[in-house]
């Protein structure tokens, strides 16, 4: 049984979140926090971990800039590789067939609620 601590947070209102758009997280303080971001695209919303799968670093430069241009897609702004918002499956660039690490999200209340572990792992 793992030890890691799992915590949940309120990211933002459902209707604060433009249709598409995406927005940061993080759960835990400290050196290091686990970092994430959500996805609205239409009335569902995805959660994954701020992680580009080919090179390990967070997909965004710019606070809250996850998708391409036409946000469509998932876009990692140093390699460019594409992912789908519905599956996280790197669908283009160096990491085709791997997937970001989803996050548990929810609507409650209005609310976007995440659930994940308080430090990276």
């Amino acid at each position: 049984m793992s030890s890691e601590a799992v915590a949940e947070i309120v990211v933002c209102r459902f209707e604060d979140l433009n249709d598409p758009d995406s927005r940061e997280f993080h759960i835990g303080d400290g050196d290091w926090p686990f970092k994430g971001f959500v996805v609205r695209r239409g009335d569902e919303v995805y959660a994954y971990q701020n992680y580009c799968v080919h090179a390990g670093h967070p997909l965004n430069w710019q606070p809250n800039q996850f998708l391409t241009e036409d946000k469509s897609q998932i876009v990692c702004a140093s390699h460019g590789a594409i992912y789908e918002i519905d599956s996280g499956v790197c669908i283009s660039g160096p990491c085709p067939g791997k997937k970001l690490l989803p996050v548990a999200v929810l609507i409650r209340d209005g609310d976007v609620v995440v659930s994940g572990p308080t430090a990276q792992a």
